[in-house]
């Protein structure tokens, strides 16, 4: 759902960081010791993924010399058919190591509902990503992350992504791996309600993915962004720094990282927050760099 249309951007910023007004402080690299790490999610680069301009075994590449990052999360649609392909796995791990790039996550997409009403349609989209799972064991991730999509009423919907949660939950228990769930359009994104699907699957496997900015429910109902992280937060095993346009000052203009920030590590989370440009006025490797000096900025100023 939020990994959406590909939009094609209406400025084109090419090469190192180029982004007009900021100044030379703000460009620089924060050396102050971070209270949280930075990882990069592939998404970032998902328009050059899909338009063949980088292959997805680059990533390791880019995420390392273009940015000096050592983490990244995965996007399951970039390498779909590879999920059981060890030859394939053994390539991403084999250059993921020797760069010594840690892998975190796969974000999973594309694989039904968990909370699919059809208790069958449910019940193979639970094991459809029983492979998601096991590659991501053997990439050495923590997590992989799902979606709690559903449909019916409210409470309805709790039922029904429990039940889908809670058996994927339990597969991803017996090998070690994670299931965490990202606020990622519908009831998901609605802090209250995903709070309460964690509370009802009660298991230390499961969690969440707080996204800064996936907090649309439906077409103009929109959920509050802070509100929806301090909900999240108690269960994230994951964070996702979302970000689309910056102003002059290098800030981020949907979102106050500051008080964002504030928020998830008041709730005492020290891991890693992936960026996760969407952005369409900056070119992906200039948003990514933006996203990434912003991060530091405020972690800094955090510490």
């Amino acid at each position: 759902m939020n990994r959406r249309d590909f939009i094609k951007k209406s400025t084109l910023i090419t090469g190192g960081v180029t982004l007009s007004g900021l100044s030379a402080v703000q460009l620089s690299s924060c050396e102050k010791k971070l209270p949280f790490e930075i990882s990069l999610a592939e998404w970032s680069l998902h328009r050059s993924i899909r338009s063949n301009k980088i292959d997805h075994l680059d990533f390791y590449d880019i995420t390392k010399n273009k940015f000096g990052l050592f983490a990244v999360e995965y996007v399951n649609i970039f390498f779909f058919d590879k999920a059981r392909d060890k030859n394939y796995l053994n390539e991403m791990k084999m250059r993921a190591d020797d760069l010594g790039i840690k892998s975190l996550l796969i974000m999973c997409d594309n694989e039904g509902s968990l909370g699919d009403p059809d208790p069958i349609a449910r019940t193979k989209a639970v094991e459809n990503h029983y492979k998601w799972a096991e590659a991501a064991k053997f990439l050495g991730c923590h997590s992989i992350r799902v979606n709690a999509r559903s449909s019916g009423n409210y409470d309805d919907q709790i039922y029904l992504a429990v039940d889908g949660l809670r058996r994927l939950t339990e597969f991803g228990d017996s090998i070690g791996i994670n299931t965490i769930v990202e606020n990622h359009g519908g009831l998901s994104s609605n802090g209250k309600w995903l709070s309460a699907v964690m509370v009802k699957v009660d298991h230390p496997r499961i969690g969440t993915l707080p996204d800064f900015g996936n907090f649309k429910i439906q077409e103009d109902e929109w959920y509050d962004r802070y509100l929806g992280v301090r909900e999240l937060m108690p269960y994230a095993k994951a964070v996702s720094a979302k970000s689309h346009e910056f102003d002059s000052d290098g800030n981020e203009t949907s979102t106050d990282y500051y008080k964002m920030m504030k928020i998830v590590l008041n709730a005492g989370y020290s891991g890693y927050v992936g960026i996760e440009y969407e952005g369409n006025t900056l070119d992906e490797m200039a948003g990514i760099r933006a996203t990434k000096i912003l991060l530091e900025r405020v972690g800094s100023a955090l510490s």
